[in-house]
């Protein structure tokens, strides 16, 4: 009978500095970082979460706070290359989780970093515009389609739809299938280690495609980053990445970070009004860098008195 592990991911994310930052740790022997991850231990761990929290300190000395199950990716051939989970296992099961932190506090363990969001994922950052990253993907994802013997243009539907080409709009939550498109068309670093080959590519698609990550762990933070996103919208969780006590732009910083898009300030800031998320603390914040701005506060209370959704999300270019 074939073996098979379960094992544990952590995508854990904070705000540093106005960008969105990820927990990754770099196992000994390998070229590549990835993801916190060990295996679930069924006689002595009492849940998967507990099991989690328990590595990831040990992993890293960070303590985790919010934290909830992502997906559980059970492909065969996708823990190329073995994580090291488990003498002799030939079937790795993973499940991944999505944690929250209000503070990217230094782990000040070997081998273990918080790292930008857009070093593994240089086309989601429209921030400031369509991203360099796109142009040389766009190139390389139209040979791929013109190289098959694809009648329909399937392919390069599929490409205009998620890069937002030819005028196409920009859909900031189908992150996952974007990578998987790009994996699909050997454009992932990962496609050619898992086939055992080079990865061959000139200096600047080699650079917009991102930075590879160990076992399939880039897959996992590409779902967790749809996930987020998506979440955004119809749930609070962006306060979990907030200190206690915040100003609203920096607020607006943090949501743009996630979601990787501008955000009309004004219109915003009317969105936060109407829901009633956030109350004033009648403190300033003195150092940001301008005029001193009042700090607020996330009315947490408010989630258990009714029913209560995420934030608008109001582009600049609307």
């Amino acid at each position: 009978m074939t073996p098979v592990v379960i094992g544990l991911s952590a995508v854990v994310v904070a705000i540093r500095d106005g960008e969105a930052v990820v927990l990754t740790v770099r196992p000994k022997g390998q070229s590549e970082s990835g993801l916190p991850f060990g295996p679930f231990d069924p006689e002595g761990h009492r849940t998967f979460e507990l099991a989690l929290r328990a590595f990831v300190t040990e992993q890293t000395r960070f303590d985790l706070g919010y934290v909830e199950q992502l997906y559980t990716f059970g492909d065969k051939g996708r823990d190329a290359p073995l994580a090291d989970m488990g003498a002799g296992a030939a079937r790795i099961i993973s499940v991944g989780y999505l944690a929250l932190a209000p503070a990217a506090l230094d782990t000040h363990t070997p081998g273990s970093q918080w790292d930008a969001w857009s070093r593994f994922f240089p086309w989601e950052d429209w921030r400031d515009g369509r991203p360099a990253a796109i142009a040389p993907i766009e190139s390389a994802l139209r040979a791929w389609a013109l190289a098959s013997e694809d009648a329909s243009g399937q392919r390069l539907a599929r490409a205009r739809l998620l890069f937002a080409l030819d005028g196409a709009p920009w859909n900031e939550e189908r992150v996952l299938e974007r990578y998987e498109l790009l994996y699909e068309a050997g454009l992932a670093p990962e496609a050619a280690r898992d086939r055992g080959e080079a990865f061959e590519a000139d200096s600047a698609l080699e650079s917009a495609v991102g930075q590879s990550m160990i076992s399939d762990h880039r897959r996992i933070l590409a779902t967790a980053l749809s996930r987020l996103r998506g979440k955004l919208k119809y749930r609070p969780v962006v306060f979990e990445l907030m200190p206690d006590a915040f100003t609203l732009s920096a607020l607006q910083r943090a949501v743009e970070a996630i979601a990787g898009v501008p955000l009309h300030k004004q219109n915003f800031r009317r969105a936060l009004e109407r829901a009633e998320l956030v109350e004033g603390l009648g403190r300033l914040e003195t150092e940001t860098g301008g005029r001193p701005a009042e700090l607020h506060r996330f009315r947490r209370e408010i989630l258990a008195a009714r029913p209560v959704s995420g934030l608008s999300l109001p582009l600049l270019r609307d």
